[in-house]
């Protein structure tokens, strides 16, 4: 991704594009995608969409028909077999070994937006921050005793503790996993059961915290990597953009379906190819 590059999206040119990321006027929405056409160090495929996330979590092998529809549905067919503990020693073993880090979080690392939403579970995001006092929300789900499907650390650039949502501001960059992730806890929204618990607290207005319901009012976004093929994804980013103010998709499909022509409409959202 050539940042330096003019590239124009409906009169605005990248440069344009990421002064107004710096700006927070849009905000970086990060999917699996991003990984696609990257291996780690033992040459094996990093997911990158859903078909590929079952192959990396069943030894390669495709499984049944109706559960490669999505890769929800999958892991929760591992759960329910084999537990909750083996599907997510599956889960972790897909990024215990090094592998590169995806361009947009170089893009990441070098502006420093004020707020990033990444629903990657690895740690690339963490990564890009690593040397930036921040706040990171962590998405949960199935959790007993309180409504809230997020927890909030704060970062002081050596480690992370567990702080309380009324804590949260943007003195700080905020980085919001909501689907989780392995680090610095392991909150993993995977399987059906975790994404319907999840969905049913969103739309309760639990899932995102109070500061960031109000900061989000009117911004924009760039989606980057996310696929809205299916009906999850376009569910969790209609709770999370709420209020928004349109944006773009970077997406690399000829022909999109009518479910996703209607997403893109009803969220003012503009389909782009590429960037530079």
């Amino acid at each position: 991704m050539c940042i330096s590059n003019c590239y124009k999206i409906k009169g605005c040119t990248m440069e344009n594009l990421v002064e107004k990321i710096k700006s927070d006027e849009i905000v970086l929405f990060i999917g699996i995608g991003v990984f696609k056409g990257l291996n780690n160090s033992q040459n094996q495929p990093l997911p990158y969409d859903s078909d590929s996330f079952i192959l990396s979590i069943n030894d390669g092998k495709p499984m049944p028909q109706r559960l490669m529809y999505e890769y929800s549905r999958a892991c929760m067919n591992i759960e329910q077999k084999k537990g909750r503990a083996y599907l997510e020693n599956l889960i972790e073993n897909i990024y215990k070994n090094p592998y590169p880090t995806p361009q947009i979080y170089d893009l990441v690392s070098q502006i420093k937006p004020k707020y990033v939403i990444d629903t990657n579970i690895d740690d690339s995001l963490q990564k890009a921050y690593a040397d930036t006092p921040h706040f990171l929300v962590l998405g949960t789900s199935r959790v007993i005793g309180y409504d809230d499907r997020f927890e909030v650390y704060e970062y002081d650039g050596t480690s992370y503790k567990s702080t309380t949502k009324d804590s949260l501001d943007i003195s700080k960059p905020i980085l919001f996993k909501p689907m989780g992730s392995l680090t610095p806890k392991k909150s993993l929204i995977v399987s059906d059961a975790d994404f319907v618990d999840w969905l049913t607290e969103a739309m309760g207005g639990y899932a995102i915290p109070p500061y960031l319901k109000e900061y989000r009012k009117n911004k924009s976004y760039l989606f980057v990597g996310v696929d809205f093929n299916k009906d999850t994804f376009r569910m969790v980013a209609n709770e999370i953009i709420l209020g928004g103010n349109g944006g773009y998709v970077v997406y690399t499909k000829d022909e999109l379906s009518k479910k996703e022509q209607k997403f893109f409409e009803n969220q003012k959202l503009t389909h782009i190819k590429e960037l530079p």
